[in-house]
């Protein structure tokens, strides 16, 4: 094969994927999606601080989980893989077989768990205690799955029970094992997480996570982990229950997109700027490390 040859095998919002035999190279673009679509802008060095915050992550979480990456360095791919644009931000990853659910876990009442809470008291179903303000800690993280929809739909929040009837449905005899090592897994990674990000100026008010199996059965962690755009980070600096919280994620974008509802999916080059320079800032307050 010649190196101009490569293609995507799937493409996602921000993502493409490239099968390289016994692996897959994941790349993260700059693009930036929103409410599900995809803006006209390109925001660069987004896909480098999507990498190569899930690579710190991931080699954070071995001790509780293994995970799918095998590494960073583009040296270690194939020939095409050795230009410019994919330094950095590629990861060559293990071959998993995706398990079907969205694994969510909410530290922090916000977001769409601040409305539900509003309504009725619950979030997916979950009782929480009386008198909580928006962006209040909750006494103890939760676990909220949901499904994995396809792209151009919505995924879709289940129980802790439906995860254990939607797995067994797709894997008979494992649901509820593999229900119940998800919801585990999901909050052993958060909270050893959140903890270390504390340490560094970081509240993780949520977050999501995707696993896979192994060639073994091994139930593995896979696709990107913590970072701006899976999880909601507040500076711990002037946080305050009561009101949204300032977030280092695409949340900014997100704002002035509502703001100014005749957008067309663009945005202005100044909330571009502002939005990486929220992303790098973040990466930075997390690793203690500028962003290569």
């Amino acid at each position: 094969m010649s190196v101009q040859e490569l293609k995507p095998v799937k493409e996602g919002k921000v993502r493409e994927i490239y099968d390289n035999g016994d692996s897959l190279i994941m790349v993260a673009t700059d693009r930036i999606s929103c409410f599900d679509v995809i803006l006209k802008n390109i925001v660069t060095k987004k896909g480098t601080v999507l990498t190569q915050m899930s690579k710190f992550w991931f080699d954070l979480t071995k001790d509780i989980i293994p995970n799918h990456m095998i590494s960073v360095d583009v040296n270690d791919m194939p020939e095409f893989f050795r230009q410019p644009k994919f330094d950095g931000n590629s990861m060559m990853c293990k071959k998993l077989e995706m398990l079907p659910v969205e694994c969510i876990v909410r530290g922090y009442i916000t977001g769409s768990g601040w409305a539900s809470y509003q309504k009725d008291g619950t979030v997916c179903g979950i009782k929480l205690p009386e008198g909580l303000k928006e962006a209040d800690k909750l006494p103890e993280p939760i676990y909220t799955p949901s499904t994995k929809a396809e792209i151009g739909d919505h995924d879709e929040n289940i129980s802790y029970e439906q995860s254990v009837e939607y797995l067994e449905k797709r894997f008979p005899g494992k649901g509820e094992e593999y229900a119940s090592k998800l919801r585990d897994y999901t909050l052993a990674i958060y909270k050893k997480c959140a903890d270390y990000a504390l340490t560094r100026g970081i509240i993780i008010a949520d977050t999501k996570f995707e696993f896979g199996l192994d060639e073994n059965g091994e139930i593995v962690l896979g696709d990107e982990v913590l970072t701006p755009d899976s999880s909601r980070f507040w500076p711990v600096d002037g946080y305050e229950p009561g009101h949204a919280q300032p977030s280092f994620d695409k949340q900014f974008a997100r704002d002035w997109l509502k703001a100014n509802p005749d957008n067309n999916w663009e945005l202005p080059a100044d909330v571009v700027e502002k939005t990486i320079s929220i992303y790098l800032q973040g990466y930075e307050m997390l690793t203690g490390k500028k962003l290569q």
